[in-house]
């Protein structure tokens, strides 16, 4: 009963995120400038990290426009293609779990 009632959660819980990861950041208005960043990279000064702007490519994205989306993170458009892939799977998963 217990690894039952893990399981459920750890589902609901990895779900939760990544929908509300990417409603977020549908929600977010790219155009504004320099924002609260939780980007460990510029906090220790670096003028370079691999991520930034991955947050923006993906709400361009969601505004439908693409070629912004990708001037702002060439991985923008792959990130949202992997992140509905696994909260597909999610879904899936947790449906066939509710109906056993």
């Amino acid at each position: 009963m217990v690894q039952t009632i893990k399981k459920y959660f750890s589902q609901y819980f990895e779900l939760s995120v990544w929908t509300g990861g990417l409603l977020a950041l549908a929600l977010m208005n790219p155009a504004t400038g320099d924002h609260y960043s939780l980007c460990i990279f510029k906090w220790f000064g670096f003028s370079f990290c691999p991520g930034c702007g991955l947050g923006h490519s993906i709400s361009w994205l969601f505004r439908g426009d693409i070629v912004r989306s990708f001037n702002e993170h060439p991985l923008g458009i792959l990130a949202v293609v992997v992140l509905l892939q696994r909260i597909y799977t999610l879904v899936k998963k947790r449906t066939v779990f509710l109906t056993a």
